[in-house]
C-alpha cells in the first residue's frame, strides 16, 4: 500500500495549498513522482526560512519520489519580486556560480543525490535561460500570458499603485522565467510538481498553464504555508537578523540556542515541520513538555534534531554543552574538551597571557582583560566568586601552571554567578 504523500505533508504542517488533490493524490498513488523547488542563489548560505521547501523536498525523497533543487542561476540574475517592496540587487553570474556551490552542500544534509532511481538532482536554472533568445521566448512563451493576468498578481499590483514603489521590466519579466523552468523540467525530466511557499501561488498556476498549453500535459503545485510565530512576527529571524545555515554566519551554538528558545505555543508545530521524528515521538514528548514545561524537553529535542541535521551530530552534542554550561554552570573539568572549549571562545569574551609560567591568578587576570584591575580580581576571589576550569580559587595568592591550561590552550574562568571568560596562552 502506498504512503498518501499529501497526507504526510498536511500532518506534518507542510501543506497549504494544492492545486488539484485529487489529481496529485492518484498520480502519488501510480508512479514515483518527480517535484522541484527553486532556490535563488542571492547569499552563500541558505538560512532558516528556506527549512520549510528543504524539508517538503526531504519528505517527498523519504517517500519514494524524486526531489530537484533548481539553483536560480538564471533567474538569481534577475531577482524574484514576489513579497518584496523593492528591487533586488543584481547580482553577477560570478556571485551567483560561487552562492551555488555553497547552498549544494547544505542541501546534501536533506537530500541524498546517489540512492538510486530517486537520487535527488541539483540543476542551474541559467545551462537552460542562458541559452534563450528574446524573440523566440517571446512568440513561444510571451504569447501565452495576458497582461491582465500578470498585473493581477498581488505583488505586481502592490508595486503599480505607489509609484515609490514601481516595478521594473526585469522583475515583471520574472512569471515568465519560472513558468518556462516547469516547462523545461516537465519537458526534459518527466518533473510533474512544483512546490514553493505561498507566496509563489501565482508564479505555480503559470507553470502549469504553460506546460498544458504547449505539451498538454497535466502538471500540478503544492505550496507551503508561511510560519509566522506566536506573536505574529514572521519565523526564522532572530534579534541579529537571519539565522543562517552556514556555521561561519551562525554559529552551531547560536542556531543551537535559536530553536531552545522556541516559545511553548510554538514547539509542537516546529517538531513536526522541522524534525523527521515519527509524530507518536513528538506526542510523548509534548505530553511531558506539557507537564513539566520548565524542563524545556521538546524545545532541547528540537534544538538537537534540527541542529544535527543541519551541522552534524558531534557539533549539536557540543553546543548542547556550551549551552548547559554558560545557563546552567553545570560542568567539571572532564566536560571542557577541545570541541567545547574551541565552540565557548567563539560565545565568550577571550583574552591572551602572554607572561611566563606560572603567574599568579591576580595578574593573569588583569593580563588577560579578564578583569579592570588588580583589586578587581581580589575582591571576587574574596566573595568567592572566582572558578578556574570549574574549581572554585580561595587564596589570593594561587597561581597557575601550564599543567591547569587545559590542552595546554585554556584556562575557563567564571566571575561571579553568570559572567564568564576564556583565557589562551600565546603560541
Amino acid at each position: 500500500m502506498s504512503v498518501n504523500v499529501l497526507k504526510v505533508l498536511e500532518e506534518r504542517g507542510l501543506l497549504e495549498w494544492c492545486s488539484d488533490p485529487q489529481g496529485l493524490g492518484e498520480l502519488f498513488d501510480s508512479q514515483m513522482v518527480t517535484g522541484y523547488i527553486g532556490f535563488d542563489p542571492t547569499a552563500d548560505s541558505l538560512h532558516v526560512g528556506h527549512l520549510i521547501p528543504i524539508m517538503g523536498l526531504a519528505w517527498l525523497q523519504r517517500l519514494g519520489h524524486k526531489p530537484i533543487a533548481i539553483a536560480g542561476g538564471g533567474t538569481g540574475l534577475i531577482g524574484d519580486p514576489s513579497g518584496k517592496k523593492s528591487e533586488r540587487p543584481l547580482l553577477s553570474l560570478e556571485d551567483v556560480e560561487r552562492n551555488i556551490a555553497s547552498i549544494q552542500g547544505q542541501l546534501a544534509r536533506f537530500l541524498d543525490f546517489e540512492c538510486g532511481k530517486n537520487s535527488a538532482l541539483m540543476i542551474n536554472n541559467y545551462d537552460w535561460l542562458g541559452q534563450l533568445k528574446l524573440l523566440e521566448f517571446l512568440r513561444d512563451v510571451g504569447k501565452h500570458f495576458t497582461i491582465n493576468y500578470m498585473i493581477s498578481r498581488e505583488y505586481v499590483k502592490s508595486r503599480l499603485e505607489d509609484p515609490e514603489r514601481s516595478i521594473s521590466y526585469t522583475e515583471f519579466s520574472y512569471m515568465l522565467l519560472q513558468a518556462y523552468d516547469f516547462y523545461h523540467l516537465c519537458k526534459n525530466y518527466d518533473c510533474r510538481l512544483q512546490m514553493g511557499g505561498n507566496d509563489q501561488q501565482g508564479n505555480i498556476i503559470a507553470g502549469i498553464e504553460l506546460i498544458r498549453k504547449k505539451i498538454g500535459v497535466t502538471a500540478y503545485g503544492i505550496t507551503y504555508p508561511l510560519l509566522l510565530s506566536s506573536s505574529g512576527e514572521k519565523f526564522g529571524k532572530s534579534e541579529g537578523g537571519a539565522v543562517w545555515l552556514s556555521s561561519e554566519r551562525t554559529t552551531p551554538y547560536r542556531f543551537y540556542q535559536f530553536w531552545v528558545n522556541t516559545d511553548d505555543r510554538d514547539v509542537e508545530r516546529l517538531l513536526k515541520i522541522y524534525t523527521f521524528l515519527p509524530l507518536e515521538d513528538i506526542e510523548e514528548v509534548i505530553s511531558a513538555h506539557r507537564e513539566h514545561p520548565e524542563d524545556r524537553k521538546a524545545q532541547k529535542l528540537l534544538a538537537m534534531e534540527v541542529t544535527s541535521t543541519v551541522h552534524g551530530a558531534q557539533a549539536s552534542v557540543t553546543a548542547k554543552r556550551v549551552s548547559e554550561i554558560l545557563f546552567g554552570g553545570d560542568y567539571d573539568i572532564s566536560d571542557l574538551t577541545d570541541d567545547v572549549l574551541i565552540m565557548l571562545s567563539q560565545e565568550i569574551p577571550s583574552g591572551v597571557v602572554n607572561s611566563p609560567l606560572p603567574i599568579a591568578v591576580i595578574d593573569l587576570m588583569a593580563e588577560s582583560g579578564a578583569v579592570l584591575s588588580k583589586g578587581e580580581a581580589r575582591r571576587l576571589i574574596r566573595g568567592g566568586g572566582l572558578y578556574i576550569n570549574g574549581e572554585r580559587v580561595t587564596e589570593e595568592s594561587a597561581q597557575v601552571d601550564e599543567r591547569d591550561f587545559i590542552s595546554g590552550k585554556f584556562l575557563l574562568l567564571r566571575l561571579g554567578k553568570k559572567r564568564f571568560f576564556m583565557v589562551r596562552r600565546s603560541t
